[in-house]
């Protein structure tokens, strides 16, 4: 079975090389790949009396083994990242994340609070009719039921209200320079 293996090297070895240099066009990876391909060739050498075309089998272990490798470098860069070495801050701190920081927290809860007081400051049919929709959820079609008016007036209300949410909004210092700031 050795020299079986030896023969097959001496006969396809050179092929095979120049096979993985031109699928890698890197001398190192084509080295490592030919030897995770002969690898896989004295694994499945119990296989070869098998074998109609030699070349056909050896070219084929040798692609998928290529793809197999590629694929496997792609699923992992796009994990991994590679720190230059030029960089002061780890490179976990320069990926965004979704999750919210504390000072955004804090922010947004102060947002939802002057809002709030805002819209309590509205008359109560444009209070009401910001909470239906805003609050509640409700469709325009639930709203002009609930208030037992047209679904034009439920817009023109929504509007106003918005409007008016606005101008109470802009009015107060506070409120412009804690948003502009």
């Amino acid at each position: 079975m050795n020299t079986d293996l030896n023969a097959l090297y001496e006969e396809y070895g050179r092929y095979l090389y120049h096979l993985c240099l031109k699928l890698t066009r890197n001398k190192e990876e084509a080295e490592d790949l030919m030897q995770d391909v002969w690898v896989k060739v004295v694994r499945y050498s119990g296989e070869m009396n098998e074998v109609n075309r030699m070349k056909a089998w050896l070219t084929t272990i040798c692609m998928n083994t290529f793809r197999d490798r590629y694929r496997k470098n792609v699923r992992h860069s796009q994990y991994v990242m590679n720190q230059p070495d030029t960089l002061d801050v780890p490179l976990l701190d320069l990926v965004p994340s979704d999750a919210k920081t504390p000072v955004e927290l804090i922010e947004q809860n102060d947002i939802q609070m002057l809002v709030q007081q805002k819209i309590g400051q509205l008359d109560g049919i444009y209070r009401k009719t910001i909470e239906y929709f805003y609050v509640n959820q409700y469709s325009l079609v639930e709203i002009a039921g609930i208030m037992k008016v047209s679904i034009g007036t439920v817009k023109s209300r929504l509007f106003r209200a918005k409007k008016y949410l606005k101008e109470l909004l802009v009015q107060d210092q506070a409120a412009t320079e804690y948003v502009m700031a």
